[in-house]
């Protein structure tokens, strides 16, 4: 053995050992069989004799790896590929059974590390092995990326491709598989941003790769067994392959490549130039006003007068005044961090322009492959995908596929026979089927969710270029093109899971799982539809669709479930199960349509909090998660006062540890009355299962009536989130989101729906920005809306606080028309003080305060006694204390203040203060001093109940003796007074509900 043999195994076993993690009985095998496959002099590889019998325990030594990976990370550090077997197959290729051994060993050692490790470790000890595996894979990378390598593989590969079925050997098959396997295992190898810092159209290792592969010829073997009527066991190989070749292509970089840039684009460059143009000259001019006359030491201090500090004295500025309108008091302030499940969704990757020639090569390749192989080759992954004979997943290959090589069609001279096997209806339904189910598997499959939303965004730019070819081909000169279009558009339309999926897309749109790119596509895609079905509408009279309505069907005998146990084991389970469904709903909003307490109860709603913690015991003892998440939320905001639920601010860890605290808890419970016996048999019959049945019918579309579904907060709310990063957005982004605004402000006339704070400040933002003149639409738009805002508030003046919710058609409509029964409740009734609540904690002291029931068009008010007011002032205290000085001696103090004060109160509520201001000790004080000669028992008092008319036909019959006579018939009794319009007493076995 030579001294160069000697020296290059030397450098290996040094590697060897700086990264090994096997003992050293494992390493001195490796390093055997390492040696026993040959050595490189020179260019010249000398392979030994037991060179094949060493690639082949190799392969054996791979099957037997840990879950470090530990057998391919030294592989990898002692340059395996490099050295010996790239040299092997390059010169020793006429070997059949060395090659064949070598690349089979090469497929298993370019395995992509996400194989190797099922997903991104978590463990920070095996992130670091994952990490240590892709480094090895870019090293054979960027060993691959030349000549030599593709030389042989496409010389192999075409001498193989040559054989007719007849004279083809299993073994042939195999290799063919592993060669394509060995080319899309090196091109799916992710590129090194640390040490690939290149710029656009500067070759990266992926674009020499790329022509490696061109060079070869080994493209054109591509297009072959694409097009091949006998290769088509090949097509998901094939397609895998043709995706990573061009997964740092867009189509339209593609389509321009070589030629001169277009007047539009030309024209939009202009546009981009001019508003940095005017931001830069707009910074200048700011630094010019702002630079003083006096030198920076002598810049002085001011006294901010009405803005207080942190005591009771002005705020002392000591910058520089022109930078006063930047002030806020939380500069110098540690900033908050944002929980991990609210941070927003990062994008996939960054784009890049490949070298010319590269791009040039690729060009020509989309022109012959969607002239030649793209129609047969879709059709036959799709017959795979549906027949299930393909690995999970690969259904993503095939949307983008779709996707790409479409948009290329539409740009580089659009013609429709080209693609005219993806646009079909089927295609609609197969992507519309994929779509909701990768939505299903976004909220169920959590750890997952981000990858599950990547395969959604990609099904949706699927969608989105259909809709663009379905538009392209209405422009088509021929008229059979035109014909093909409408029969399409006729379909998508007349059926409700296409016509509806962009509206349910933007209602469940979530930041933090779906990137800000997303967010695009799904607003341009629903602009494009929008205006396709609206020219689509104005050709016709009618429109006939398809309306699906769900009928719910009962089926009886259902069991009531039996009490769950509550020994210390079985709690101990249950929290087990709970406490995994609990941390995946924390992230989500659980309070809507769930109210802590009973508004109709005469139980205190001291009381009602106790009964509000035994509802939360309960829905964990049931293994409700959700439910109990939800109670435990919505019971914080009705009691934040103490933080017997939770802070505010509380944390997920605290909140599930006060969830396991009430679980285990020993909370009073009040026995309920036990129902007689023929009530529970009544009960048993009526109790049902619900099962749902579809009922498919047809109606008249109305294209106003379709937009006014999107006249929502919920799909508002994600257009004004993508109009914050209006600089950064395209114009034709910017115009989508300004023609929505539009349809909802000016078509449906409800522009108060936009009328909220954090809009109103990017309105401002879009007005003072120094190149507003590059957005007129947007400018134009918001001065509209700002108009509309003033004009109202100079007619209703609690405007300014509507600003601060986000409101439903309902809301609009109390805003623009009146408030009907809000302001007929507030008018009878003071409420409490409502700063720094949202609409639900409001809605929920309403009810608190005084509890409304609307029944058709009456409202019924029922006011319950000493309710109406929360919050003690000053004067009422000052009235309390003199009113108790006066009456402390009385045979009944408590009921002689409660007659007195001017506000009236429950008697717990003036209890309570009594005892909290010192005024008596206890409550036994104020005890009622009875005589022996009083009845032990007193008789049940009724309540009473206004019953108040809403609208003008309720009134009328008010008026209606026969209506009155009616009511005296029900138990009602007309009014001692004229102050209401009918009131009446309601005795305690009446009840209207």
């Amino acid at each position: 053995m030579d001294t160069h043999y000697i020296e290059q195994r030397t450098k290996n076993q040094t590697s060897f050992k700086i990264t090994s993690h096997l003992s050293s009985r494992m390493n001195c095998e490796l390093l055997a069989t390492c040696s026993a496959l040959g050595y490189l002099e020179g260019d010249t590889y000398h392979k030994e004799a037991d060179c094949l019998e060493s690639v082949k325990d190799l392969i054996r030594f791979l099957r037997h790896e840990d879950d470090t990976r530990d057998i391919r990370q030294q592989l990898g550090a002692g340059q395996i590929v490099q050295n010996d077997l790239l040299p092997i197959i390059i010169q020793h290729g006429q070997d059949k059974a060395l090659f064949d051994a070598c690349i089979r060993l090469m497929v298993n050692l370019t395995q992509p590390a996400m194989l190797c490790f099922g997903k991104v470790p978590d463990d920070p000890v095996f992130r670091h092995h994952f990490l240590l595996v892709t480094s090895h894979l870019q090293a054979y990378k960027e060993e691959f990326a030349g000549e030599a390598v593709f030389g042989i593989l496409s010389e192999t590969l075409y001498t193989l491709l040559q054989l007719d079925w007849e004279q083809r050997q299993e073994e042939d098959n195999l290799l063919i598989e592993r060669i394509l396997l060995l080319v899309r295992n090196v091109l799916h190898v992710p590129a090194d941003p640390c040490e690939e810092k290149k710029v656009d159209d500067d070759a990266s290792i992926h674009d020499r790769l790329l022509w490696a592969i061109h060079m070869s010829g080994f493209d054109d073997l591509i297009k072959f067994l694409a097009s091949a009527q006998s290769e088509q066991q090949w097509s998901m190989h094939v397609l895998e392959i043709i995706s990573l070749m061009f997964r740092d292509q867009t189509p339209e970089g593609l389509v321009s490549a070589g030629h001169a840039r277009s007047a539009e684009e030309k024209h939009r460059d202009t546009l981009e130039l001019e508003a940095l143009r005017q931001k830069e000259l707009a910074t200048k001019r700011s630094r010019t006003l702002q630079r003083g006359t006096r030198h920076s030491r002598f810049g002085g201090s001011y006294v901010v007068e009405g803005l207080k500090s942190i005591g009771d004295r002005d705020v002392i500025y000591h910058r520089n005044v022109h930078h006063f309108k930047n002030y806020t008091h939380d500069t110098g302030k540690a900033v908050r961090r944002v929980p991990k499940r609210n941070r927003q969704a990062r994008e996939c990757k960054d784009q890049r322009r490949s070298a010319l020639n590269v791009r040039l090569f690729l060009r020509e390749f989309c022109v012959d492959f969607l002239e030649n192989c793209y129609n047969r080759l879709m059709y036959l992954v799709k017959e795979s995908l549906i027949r299930e004979q393909t690995q999970q997943h690969d259904e993503t290959y095939y949307l983008w596929a779709l996707s790409f090589f479409m948009a290329f069609n539409r740009g580089n001279g659009f013609r429709a026979d080209l693609v005219s096997e993806t646009m079909s209806i089927r295609a609609f339904h197969y992507i519309e089927r994929n779509i909701t189910n990768y939505y299903e598997m976004m909220l169920t499959d959590r750890k997952e969710a981000t990858s599950w939303s990547r395969r959604m965004h990609l099904a949706l730019k699927a969608y989105q270029e259909l809709l663009l070819t379905v538009n392209e081909m209405d422009r088509s000169q021929d008229e059979s093109i035109r014909q093909s279009s409408s029969v399409i558009k006729s379909n998508i339309f007349y059926l409700m899971e296409y016509r509806e999926i962009f509206l349910t897309l933007l209602r469940k749109y979530d930041e933090t799982r779906q990137p800000h790119s997303y967010l695009i596509d799904l607003v341009e895609s629903t602009h494009l539809f929008l205006r396709m079905l609206e020219r689509f509408c104005k050709g016709r009279r009618s429109l006939m669709v398809q309306k699906k309505k769900v009928r719910r069907r009962r089926s009886r005998g259902k069991k009531k479930p039996s009490s769950p146990e509550t020994s210390p084991e079985a709690l101990v389970e249950t929290w087990k199960i709970v406490e995994e469904e609990l941390r995946a709903s924390l992230s989500e909003s659980l309070t809507e349509n769930t109210v802590p307490f009973d508004a109709t109860s005469e139980t205190p709603l001291e009381d009602q909090k106790t009964e509000a913690m035994v509802r939360v015991q309960d829905a964990l003892l049931s293994r409700l998660a959700p439910e109990a998440l939800g109670l435990l939320r919505a019971a914080r905001e009705v009691w934040p006062e103490g933080d017997v639920f939770g802070s505010a601010d509380v944390e997920p860890e605290e909140e599930l540890e006060l969830l396991k605290q009430i679980l285990h808890a020993n909370l009073p419970r009040s026995s309920p009355p036990e129902p007689a016996e023929e009530e529970d048999e009544d009960a048993a019959e009526l109790e049902e299962d619900e099962l749902e049945s579809v009922q498919i019918s047809e109606k008249e579309f109305n294209f106003l009536d379709f937009i006014k579904r999107f006249s929502n907060p919920s799909v508002v709310r994600p257009y004004l989130h993508l109009l914050k990063s209006y600089s950064k957005n395209t114009p034709h982004t910017n115009h989508c989101i300004a023609r929505m605004l539009h349809r909802l402000a000016v078509d449906l006339k409800m522009e108060a729906q936009i009328f909220q704070l954090s809009v109103f400040n990017l309105f401002n933002k879009i007005l003072s920005d120094p190149a507003a003149a590059a957005y007129k639409e947007l400018v134009t738009f918001a001065k509209f809306v700002l108009n509309r805002f003033f004009s109202l508030a100079a007619q209703n003046n609690k405007a300014y606080v509507e600003l601060l919710f986000w409101k439903n058609v309902g809301a609009v409509r109390e805003m623009t028309e009146g408030y009907g029964i809000d302001r007929l409740v507030e008018e009878t009734k003071p409420i409490c003080n409502y700063s720094n609540r949202t609409r639900r904690h409001v809605v929920i002291e309403s009810y608190i305060a005084c509890l409304v029931l609307y029944i058709g068009n009456c409202c019924f008010v029922f006011c319950r006694k000493g309710t109406q007011i929360v919050l003690w002032t000053e004067e009422q205290e000052e009235e309390l204390q003199m009113l108790y000085e006066e009456y402390k001696d009385s045979d009944d103090v408590l009921g002689n203040l409660l007659k007195k004060l001017t506000a009236k109160r429950s008697r717990a509520r003036v209890v309570d203060k009594l005892l909290s201001m010192g005024l008596v000790s206890e409550r036994r004080q104020l005890y009622k001093k009875r005589s022996r000669s009083a009845h032990g028992k007193s008789s049940g008092k009724a309540m009473d109940v206004p019953f108040v008319p809403f609208g003008e036909e309720n009134a009328d019959a008010m008026e209606n003796k026969t209506f009155r006579r009616l009511l005296r018939k029900l138990g009602l009794r007309p009014p001692a007074n004229e102050q209401v319009w009918f009131s009446c007493v309601i005795f305690h076995h009446f009840s209207l509900f």
